[in-house]
C-alpha cells in the first residue's frame, strides 16, 4: 500500500492553504498529507501575508542551498508548494518594512511594482514566477517545486465553487480584485466571510467537487493542476 504523498506549503495565510488542500483532493489520485510551513505559529517574526512569503524565501536563500529539494529542512517532501497571489505585482517591498527596498535591491529581487494588466492574468503570474526565484535566490523552479499563483486571488477559484453558473461576479474572474469582498456581502446563507476559516473550511467540499469547472473558468488553476500532476511522485 504507497504511503501519503508528503507536501509542504508555504502560503500567505490559512484560508490559501484551505482552498489549496480542496485542489490537491481534487487534483491528486493518492492521500497526502499537507505541512504548513509558512506562515508558522513559532516564527511570529516571520509574519503572514505575501510579506510573510518574502521573508521565509529570503531566509532560505541565505542558507545558501542550491534547490528547496536538497534543504535538509525539506528534503523529505515529496512536493513543495510555493503560494502567493497575483495582486502581489502591484505591490511594494516597502509594504514589508522599511528595510526592504534597501534589500531588494542588494539581494537583485525582481521590481515591485511589476506588470499588472489584465486580461492575460499571465502578465502578471509569470513575472511573479521571476519574483518568487528571485526571493529563493534560484535561477529556477525545482522537480518538485510548485509555484501556485492564482489571480488575481485565491478567491478566483473560491467564486467558481460558489457561485452559479452566469452570475455577474464571474465576468473576467482572474481579473478581478474585489472578489473576496463581494464574497463577504453575499445572501445570507450563500455568504463567505472575507479571511474565515470557518466560512472556507465550510465550502471546501464544494470548492473541490467543482474542480473541473475551476480549472476551466481560471487559467491559474489549470497551470497549477498542470505542475502537481507533473511532479514525479514515489
Amino acid at each position: 500500500m504507497s504511503e501519503d504523498v508528503r507536501i509542504a506549503l508555504v502560503a500567505e495565510g490559512p484560508t490559501d492553504k484551505i482552498v489549496i488542500e480542496a485542489a490537491l483532493k481534487a487534483i491528486l489520485p493518492r492521500t497526502f498529507v499537507l505541512t504548513f510551513l509558512q506562515p508558522e505559529a513559532t516564527r511570529p517574526e516571520m509574519g503572514s501575508g505575501w510579506c510573510g512569503v518574502l521573508k521565509w524565501c529570503d531566509a532560505f536563500s541565505r542558507r545558501g542551498v542550491a534547490s528547496l529539494e536538497v534543504d535538509p529542512l525539506l528534503f523529505r517532501y515529496d512536493m513543495i508548494i510555493l503560494h502567493i497571489d497575483a495582486d502581489v505585482a502591484g505591490k511594494n517591498y516597502a509594504d514589508c518594512g522599511l528595510e526592504c527596498p534597501q534589500l531588494a535591491a542588494q539581494s537583485g529581487w525582481a521590481v515591485l511594482p511589476g506588470p499588472t494588466d489584465c486580461p492575460p492574468p499571465q502578465n502578471a503570474t509569470q513575472y511573479l514566477e521571476k519574483c518568487l526565484l528571485s526571493w529563493l535566490g534560484l535561477a529556477r523552479r525545482g522537480g518538485r517545486t510548485v509555484h501556485c499563483i492564482p489571480s488575481k486571488a485565491v478567491e478566483s477559484w473560491l467564486s467558481v465553487a460558489v457561485l452559479p453558473a452566469g452570475d455577474p461576479l464571474l465576468t473576467s474572474v482572474e481579473c478581478r480584485l474585489d472578489l473576496a469582498k463581494k464574497l463577504a456581502i453575499l445572501p445570507k446563507g450563500r455568504r463567505v466571510k472575507e479571511k474565515s476559516n470557518v466560512d472556507y473550511q465550510a465550502n471546501a467540499p464544494q470548492l473541490q467537487g467543482r474542480w473541473a469547472d475551476i480549472r476551466l473558468a481560471c487559467s491559474q488553476a489549470a497551470d497549477f493542476e498542470a505542475q502537481v500532476l507533473a511532479i514525479p511522485l514515489p
